[in-house]
């Protein structure tokens, strides 16, 4: 992707390609960290020199809560990256084309972290380029950061069940975009999950009622880098989905509809979008949650 086409996004700011961080491996006022989903067969096989390692399931959920991580434990994973505060230049890349680092980004922008980026084609663009990798894990000083007393998490790019099944019966419904980012199969409900993650679903299959389907995978290129600004607008335009509407993304735990909201929020600067990150393993495990799946004639059939 060129430097043009980057320019184009509403905040080419957010964005770093793999060029740039190659030349800027030295500098002291940025810390770059690798989000994996499989460390094991990521990172310790080889990583971005100097990058530290955030594990999705490990350092940013909460197991007991089936929640982001705390506000507490946020900080403590901002001091054991060795920052001290948010002006250090926090640089995010891992696997699966970023899905997990775009995960980690929202909850960073989540609990008010003003300076992070992504590498633009993540881990599998840097690993096509031949760029340097090694295996040695950086020696990290604990940092001092910490919440102000005053602190509170941004609100306004998350939500929650309640909100969207009182918006389902409401005017707002009329205002709402609602993009499931899944695969056609689960939005269709052929599946309750991806084949790669056969026992990680829900007891029912099918989508939220009126939402889009407008998979993740379609707003990158071949190379793992986001298509251009036009296309990615004619791709959310073509379902009715517009800068005016209340938008909110969801898939199935988060990390894919974190990585569509990083899109319409930040590269198309659309103002309102929201991460429903509890996604479809709460919606489709609830009794009574209203479904709707698609039969062979495209009709939507209401699953009781």
């Amino acid at each position: 992707m060129t430097q043009t086409s980057v320019l184009e996004y509403s905040h080419p700011d957010v964005l770093v390609d793999t060029k740039w961080i190659e030349e800027h491996l030295l500098d002291k006022n940025i810390r770059i960290v690798e989000v994996d989903y499989d460390s094991q067969a990521n990172y310790y096989l080889g990583h971005v020199p100097g990058a530290a390692l955030l594990e999705w399931k490990k350092d940013i959920n909460d197991d007991l809560t089936r929640n982001i991580l705390s506000p507490e434990k946020y900080a403590q994973v901002i001091r054991r990256l060795g920052i001290d505060h948010d002006d250090t230049l926090l640089i995010l890349y891992g696997d699966f084309n970023n899905w997990f680092a775009a995960f980690a980004f929202w909850v960073f922008k989540y609990y008010g972290y003003a300076n992070v980026r992504l590498i633009n084609g993540g881990r599998k663009k840097w690993i096509e380029e031949d760029r340097p990798i090694t295996k040695e894990s950086p020696p990290i000083t604990e940092g001092t950061f910490k919440l102000l007393e005053s602190f509170k998490p941004n609100e306004k790019i998350r939500v929650y069940l309640s909100n969207i099944k009182n918006a389902l019966v409401s005017r707002r419904k009329f205002q709402i975009r609602l993009v499931d980012v899944r695969s056609p199969a689960e939005y269709n409900g052929d599946i309750t999950a991806p084949p790669e993650y056969p026992t990680e679903h829900a007891q029912r299959a099918g989508h939220i009622p009126t939402a889009q389907n407008v998979p993740w995978a379609q707003v990158l290129n071949e190379n793992g880098t986001f298509k251009s600004a036009r296309e990615l607008r004619d791709l959310y335009e073509a379902k009715d989905i517009r800068p005016e509407n209340e938008i909110i993304t969801y898939s199935r735990i988060g990390e894919r509809s974190s990585h569509t909201w990083f899109v319409l929020k930040y590269l198309l600067g659309y103002p309102d979008v929201k991460n429903y990150d509890v996604s479809w393993t709460e919606w489709g495990n609830l009794i009574g949650n209203p479904i709707e799946k698609h039969a062979k004639t495209g009709q939507e059939i209401p699953e009781k």
